[in-house]
Parts: structure tokens; sequence; C-alpha cells
């Protein structure tokens, strides 16, 4: 049935993507993971303005996540900022964490989404049993922590993570903390933009934009700037992503 469905498909259609859901979520909950916090991050690639971290926490009384929740890079800017009351409302907990530009010259990238991340988990009310975060890379928990963990048996440990490839397309949870993440750090870039008009960024949000390009040819780095990153070239992650 299916094969005769797909042969029949118009040539060049496209399936529509899968909505995020609670399923994956509501298995890890059944493991015994009770308060369960989706985490995504937004800004990696960009060169100018913050790393930022978006959690969404849900218990089991949480229901189904609001209607239009999707990877925040899917919705339009919009459509983002429409949702993030509907989704304060739905969860149990909810934060978003920044590391600055000047953090992320001194202890790089990878340590500053850490950062990054302890800060959105710090403003949850509820200690989280589990956190779903996008990718396969746990950028979270601390190596250096880890390896205390495991010379010393009390030493503090930070919350067990759960890494999901494409978990921003598949998980409610992750899904809605990329939009509150992003809605965030795009209103900073935003709120920055007319005192350095000349780099757009409220059009580009510090991504690497031609006009941004030029501009940094032009004038060099500002404060808002990761001046410890190839500015003027390609050495970004996401590209000229906004």
């Amino acid at each position: 049935m299916t094969a005769g469905l797909a042969a029949r498909r118009p040539a060049g259609s496209r399936q529509r993507p899968k909505r995020p859901s609670l399923r994956v979520e509501r298995t890890l909950q059944r493991e015994g993971y009770a308060v369960l916090v989706g985490m995504d991050e937004v800004g990696r690639g960009a060169l100018a303005g913050p790393v930022s971290v978006g959690v969404v926490a849900i218990d089991e009384a949480c229901r189904s996540a609001p209607a239009g929740v999707r990877d925040s890079k899917l919705l339009a800017p919009a459509a983002r900022e429409r949702l993030v009351p509907r989704i304060q409302r739905w969860c149990l907990g909810h934060g978003v964490g920044h590391a600055s530009p000047g953090e992320i010259d001194a202890i790089g990238i990878i340590a500053a989404l850490r950062l990054a991340g302890e800060r959105a988990l710090a403003q949850l009310a509820h200690t989280p049993d589990l956190v779903l975060l996008d990718g396969n890379h746990d950028w979270l928990s601390d190596p250096a922590r880890l390896g205390l963990l495991a010379m010393i048996d009390d030493a503090p440990a930070g919350p067990p993570v759960r890494t999901m490839i494409k978990a921003d397309l598949r998980c409610s949870t992750v899904a809605a903390a990329s939009v509150l993440a992003k809605v965030t750090r795009d209103a900073m870039m935003v709120d920055l933009a007319p005192g350095f008009s000349t780099y757009g960024w409220e059009h580009n949000k510090g991504y690497a934009a031609p006009e941004h390009l030029d501009a940094l040819r032009e004038l060099g780095p500002s404060e808002h700037h990761r001046r410890s990153w190839h500015l003027t070239g390609s050495g970004t992650e996401e590209g000229s992503a906004p």
C-alpha cells in the first residue's frame, strides 16, 4: 500500500514534514524522568552578539504543545513572536540564557554554550530529571565535572543529558525552546542595531550577511563582535542564516 502511494505521488512533490510532538518526551517520562527539559541554542555561528540557549520544562501534567510550535528556523518572525506567550503558559518552566561575545572569545564557543545553558537552567524553579539536547554532541555536560565525579563520590553533578539528532524537528520541548531562544536573541540584536547601523543587525541578527561583511571590512569589529573569530571570512558554523 505505501509503495503504491509513493509511486503515484507526482514528480517533484515533497512529503510534508512531521510536526514535533511529545512522543519522545512521554517515552522518557515513562522511563522515570518526570521533569523533562528540552534545550536548543541559537547564535552559535553568528559573528556578533551572544550565543543564546532556550530551555522548556514539562512534567506529565503538561498537555500537547501549542499548535504551530516548530523549530524556530521554520517559522516566520511574526509567528515565532505569537508563540512565545503560548509556550510560556503551556510549559512547567522556561528560560533563555546567554553568553556574551567577550565570554565566547575568552573560553571558546563550546564552553560558552555550556555557560548559556547553565544560565538558562538556573531560571527554572524545578530541577530537571533529564535534559533533551538537539544534535549528537553533549556540549552541556562539563568534562571537568564528569572527571571529578569519577574520582569523588559526592562531587556535584549537572543534570543527565540525552542527545538526539533533529530533536528540534521531532520533540515539542526542543522546538519550543528554540523559539524562545530565537525570539529573545533576535530582539537583543534589533535593540543593539541603532547604535551600530552600518552592520545591519536589525536584518541579519549578527550573522555573516553580505552587508555585515562589507561593514566589517570597512569599519572593523565593534565591541559586540566575536573578535577571536575569522570575521570577514567563512569561519562560522551556520553561515549567513539569519
